[in-house]
């Protein structure tokens, strides 16, 4: 039996299995998908250690790839990890002077990178950075050399047995990548993961996908260790992994690649649900009627069968067949295994509303710290509920801390932050218990629940804590609210800064005959603002009376991942927002 113990060992198990995989990976590339079997995947790969071996790239050498997920990515991932080197995944989207820090913080000595914006930021910072000996580009116009040029050079100096000392000099207590976590607050922090780290992620997780699921999708970003984890799974398990062309072709990708597992994030499964719930009420008469009862249906789903009528379960039978079939259809979703949601917490009647439409919702939780699954939704009894993130893996313990904090220790925590003992010590104790720093509670079946994050937290000037995590949960299952930040610390009461989402406002001035200008014309609207006065007072009623939003204001600017106000992972930077509103946030609060 083969023992796969460091990542790239991944490669031989799957050619060993699955030698007949005619796609192994795949990218649409101006409309048409280009495709690599697994023999083609493991001699590129080849090739890239090869050329690395001949460029001086020696064992611990760090190399950076800054790109969108593509097959290359996988290639030049397994090769750097072959050769003894230490891969780092660099975000597209981050500021040059992140680059900066982090190519001289960890001494990167090769980086392969995509687009013009982020090659004009590596150019601009490669004088300060010694370290840095060559660039390549991948789909990129420029004067530097390309990811086929790079391949050449292998093909031109092959050295298996270089490379298989290399291999045998790795060790899995080695580490295998360092991932910097976009802080909301300071500069990143290199996170150290070993081959074991990331392996024995896959050992516990590999029982979790049916054995009949054989084609992943994948859109959100591979350099994020949430999706780079699950790639590795998927090959693991000899999977096809399919990458969406873009952001803004996840619709029409599904529908061409009907794949059996996917990851999302809360927010874009949230804004799917409000696309179906919009369109099916344009319909009119009997039709509307129907899809309203089995939209609602939908959303009282409950996971474990035993918690479900006989009753329920025909009246099911019939939206599916009415309802739910159409949207699958719509959606390409006609043979879902397993959807992944992780990095923020979904609300629980959309993750209903999915699980009873046949994509069925497993929520994930964890951390890169922690390689990065702590959590997550299972097959066992019990082990898959709306609200909670499941069991903790096997062999990681999971215990809540006088100050309800979740602390966790195994084989997920990582090696530490790479430089860095002294911030390493403040999260990981002498005992080997890594400090969260997320809040939560684990019941009788020992499922985990995440209620919101330690540093979020805040006091009124009455003395009340606030979970604000909860708050913005509630408020953005509303169609009219594309984000929101709770305030109200030291304050008397809380107050939001509210981004209305414009597409479903448009729809709804349309509607109600309402004419639509612009996001900063429509905010000051007397009708607009009558009617976000409504729906705030009808999200209060989920609260209690401190926590309950007294004030508020509408803002017309866009957050996104590019301006920095968004992580990767679609989370609001809560500090950023109130640096950059501050003076309206001061405003608000004026009595």
């Amino acid at each position: 039996k083969m023992e796969e113990k460091r990542l790239f060992d991944i490669l031989k198990l799957y050619i060993a299995k699955y030698p007949s995989q005619e796609v192994a990976l795949a990218k649409k590339e101006s409309g048409s998908w280009k495709k690599y079997s697994i023999q083609k995947y493991i001699e590129i790969t080849n090739n890239i250690s090869y050329a690395l071996i001949k460029l001086g790239i020696k064992k611990d050498d760090k190399v950076g790839i800054i790109c969108n997920n593509r097959p290359e990515w996988n290639m030049l991932d397994m090769a750097i990890m072959q050769v003894g080197a230490v891969t780092v995944p660099i975000y597209p989207t981050i500021s040059k002077e992140d680059y900066h820090y982090i190519i001289n913080d960890c001494e990167v000595k090769l980086i392969v990178l995509e687009g013009q914006s982020v090659l004009q930021k590596i150019e601009s910072v490669k004088d300060e950075s010694p370290s840095l000996t060559g660039i390549y580009t991948i789909g990129t116009k420029s004067d530097y050399p390309t990811f086929d040029q790079l391949v050449e050079i292998g093909k031109s100096n092959p050295d298996p047995e270089e490379l298989k000392k290399r291999e045998d000099s790795v060790d899995e207590k080695d580490c295998a990548t360092i991932i910097y976590t976009s802080g909301t607050t300071g500069n990143p922090k290199g996170v150290m993961l070993s081959h074991f780290n990331i392996m024995s992620q896959l050992h516990n997780l590999k029982q979790t996908p049916s054995p009949w699921s054989k084609k992943a999708f994948s859109f959100l970003p591979i350099c994020h260790a949430y999706e780079r984890m699950l790639v590795f799974l998927y090959q693991y398990l000899g999977m096809s992994v399919y990458y969406a062309e873009s952001l803004a072709t996840i619709a029409s990708d599904l529908k061409d690649v009907q794949p059996t597992m996917m990851s999302a994030v809360p927010r874009l499964l949230e804004k799917i649900y409000l696309k179906i719930k919009e369109s099916g009420r344009k319909n009119k008469g009997i039709k509307r009627i129907i899809f309203l009862w089995a939209f609602s249906l939908a959303e009282k789903y409950r996971i474990d069968p035993s918690n479900r009528t006989w009753l329920y379960n025909q009246k099911l039978k019939i939206a599916d067949a009415l309802v739910y079939k159409k949207i699958r259809q719509t959606l390409g979703a006609e043979n879902f295994d397993i959807v992944v949601s992780g990095a923020a917490s979904i609300q629980p009647n959309i993750a209903s509303f999915f699980s009873a439409i046949r994509m069925p919702i497993y929520e994930g939780y964890g951390m890169t710290e922690c390689s990065p699954v702590i959590a997550v939704s299972c097959n066992l009894p019990h082990g898959r509920e709306i609200g909670t993130v499941g069991f903790a893996l096997p062999g990681v313990e999971v215990k809540v801390n006088e100050n309800k904090e979740i602390i966790c220790r195994g084989h997920n925590v990582m090696m530490g932050y790479y430089n860095k003992p002294e911030l390493t010590k403040e999260v990981i104790d002498e005992d080997g218990w890594m400090h969260t720093g997320d809040l939560g509670e684990i019941n009788e079946y020992g499922q985990v629940r995440i209620t919101g994050r330690l540093k979020n937290l805040f006091k009124t000037s009455l003395g009340k804590y606030i979970n604000p995590d909860v708050i913005e949960g509630k408020f953005t299952e509303s169609g009219f609210i594309e984000n929101i930040v709770v305030l109200g610390e030291n304050q008397k009461y809380a107050g939001a800064i509210i981004v209305p989402d414009f597409a479903f406002l448009k729809t709804w001035c349309h509607k109600h005959e309402i004419k639509y200008t612009t996001p900063q014309e429509m905010i000051k609207n007397p009708d607009v603002k009558r009617r976000y006065a409504e729906e705030v007072k009808k999200l209060n009623q989920n609260f209690g009376d401190t926590e309950k939003i007294k004030r508020y204001e509408l803002i017309a600017d866009e957050w996104s991942v590019n301006n920095g106000i968004l992580t990767p992972t679609l989370k609001v930077k809560r500090n950023i927002v109130k640096e950059q509103y501050k003076e309206l946030i001061e405003t608000m609060y004026k009595d």
